[in-house]
């Protein structure tokens, strides 16, 4: 039963330890960085960028669109009136009635005057006998006579052709191209522009999205600048709250122990109740100590959790948690301030951005300029006017040219936009400036704390080794009966006191350091 008992708790205790995960400060980083929202949102702001990048670098392409479009009109289009479209349809009848009337005309006209040269001849000829038979006995009049006896003045009308018909169909053509069929209108275009100049607005467009990138990528090292101090405080506030942990457990292991040799001495009538007392008293503070240690020791790993996307309720182990003293940080390389300046996305970030307005300045500049634009188009209609107007596809045609717009005036806008921009880059000039003040200021700072703070491990751990020393000779005093019980209580308080600053100090050291690397940009 006791050999089951112990199986069991062993297999419990290797669940429990193959359940906890033992992280290194680097391994906080990189979960930190994968799982931080802000970083992700500045990621996305970086892809985006680099999209307006190379939707500016688009503009230098010709663009190139087709077109295409349906009409229905529910009238029809004339370009004639009713009345003259029903004189072309009846063309041919009119005039078919206009050349008859002349031929009639005509006809009677002519049966008119024969019939009085036949009168003037028989006068003549009943005046003028003599005349007569001379004319009745030449040859040429028997001819003449016979051929006019022998026409039909009625029968001239007979050579009239009719060209009603034809003309009628002519008109109704001609009529039918003056009403083209419009009901149904199809068109479709193909247009190609490309620009030539535009006062170097494209150029500027370009260089403008190429600093917007860059940009993006210094916000995203501010964001990841700012949650790796995050997880390192975290992170050694872990490692300072375990250490304090362990110093509250050994501070009431002595405690206990002592308290047992109190107990004994009082037996043997070497010591009062009143020390007994002295000593429980501090027992109970080494209790509560250790009790607030441990709680904050399970809240500093829960936030720990949330900053590094874990459950709250992990059970995680830190590499450095069981460490006995606090390694000393790599000591930051000193850097000039203008390597600083550029190195710190801070002041990157507001150089660009006066770059940038710089360059939003000289983009509403070229709206001031002329633009000068390269078009062709290529069109295609049903109906389509090339023969006339035929609802047919027949082709298309091919229109290009140059396209120049001169702004002359509205109102002074651009040249207020340009005067803005003008100034939104003065106003980044000044914060640029300023920053650099500030920034030169903070390293400077950061330089003195970091420095304070190796001095303070120095003195701490000399305090602390003092302290060691004197509680060893106090222990040894009180065993040889010659020190009183307060002197060690005493004697164990300042040793306790001399740990925790002690540790605290280490753990200054180590927040000095990287707020130092982070003053002087070298947290990438």
């Amino acid at each position: 039963m006791k050999k089951t008992l112990l199986v069991t708790l062993l297999g419990l205790a290797a669940l429990t330890a193959s359940a906890q995960q033992t992280l290194t400060l680097e391994d906080c980083r990189q979960m930190a960085v994968q799982q931080s929202k802000d970083l992700e949102q500045a990621r996305g702001q970086i892809e985006m960028a680099s999209y307006d990048r190379k939707i500016a670098l688009a503009n230098y392409f010709p663009n190139v669109s087709a077109t295409g479009a349906y009409l229905y009109n529910s009238r029809d289009i004339a370009l004639i009136s009713d009345g003259q479209s029903a004189l072309l349809q009846n063309a041919g009848t009119l005039v078919q009635g206009q050349l008859d009337a002349a031929m009639a005309g005509a006809t009677q006209q002519m049966s008119a005057a024969m019939t009085q040269k036949m009168t003037e001849l028989m006068t003549a000829i009943k005046t003028n006998p003599a005349l007569a038979l001379d004319y009745m006995g030449s040859p040429m009049w028997q001819t003449v006579l016979q051929m006019l006896q022998g026409v039909d003045p009625s029968s001239l009308a007979g050579l009239v052709p009719n060209i009603a018909e034809p003309v009628n169909a002519i008109g109704t053509d001609i009529d039918k191209a003056l009403h083209p069929d419009l009901h149904n209108i199809w068109v479709g275009a193909v247009t190609v522009k490309q620009p030539v100049f535009v006062g170097g607005k494209i150029i500027y467009s370009n260089q403008m999205a190429a600093l917007a990138q860059d940009l993006a990528q210094s916000k995203y090292e501010m964001k990841y600048a700012d949650v790796v101090m995050d997880v390192d405080q975290a992170y050694w506030q872990i490692i300072s709250i375990a250490n304090k942990k362990k110093l509250a457990e050994s501070y009431l292991a002595l405690l206990q122990e002592m308290q047992t040799d109190v107990e004994k001495s009082i037996s043997a009538g070497v010591a009062t109740e009143s020390d007994a007392l002295q000593v429980k008293v501090k027992a109970n503070e080494a209790q509560m100590l250790l009790t607030k240690a441990d709680n904050g020791l399970t809240l500093s790993k829960m936030l720990l959790c949330k900053r590094i996307g874990l459950p709250l309720d992990s059970e995680i182990i830190l590499a450095d948690e069981t460490i006995e003293v606090i390694p000393e940080p790599e000591c930051p390389a000193d850097k000039s301030l203008e390597d600083i300046y550029a190195d710190r996305p801070e002041t990157r970030s507001l150089q660009l951005a006066q770059q940038i307005y710089e360059k939003k300045a000289k983009v509403v500049r070229a709206d001031l300029m002329p633009q000068v634009a390269l078009t062709a188009n290529y069109l295609i209609s049903n109906p389509n006017a090339f023969n006339g107007i035929q609802n047919t596809w027949n082709g298309g045609t091919v229109v290009a040219g140059v396209m120049v717009n001169v702004p002359i005036f509205h109102g002074l806008e651009n040249v207020n936009r340009y005067k803005k921009a003008k100034a939104e880059a003065g106003l980044y000039r000044t914060q640029y400036e300023d920053a650099r003040e500030l920034i030169g200021l903070q390293v400077a700072q950061q330089r003195k704390v970091f420095v304070e703070a190796r001095e303070k491990v120095e003195m701490t751990l000399s305090n602390l080794e003092s302290a060691e020393e004197n509680l060893r000779k106090a222990n040894l005093a009180y065993e040889a009966g010659v020190l009183p019980t307060n002197t060690v209580l005493g004697a164990q308080t300042a040793w306790l006191s001399a740990h925790s600053e002690y540790i605290d100090a280490g753990i200054e050291y180590q927040m000095a350091a990287a707020s130092l690397n982070k003053a002087q940009g070298n947290i990438k």
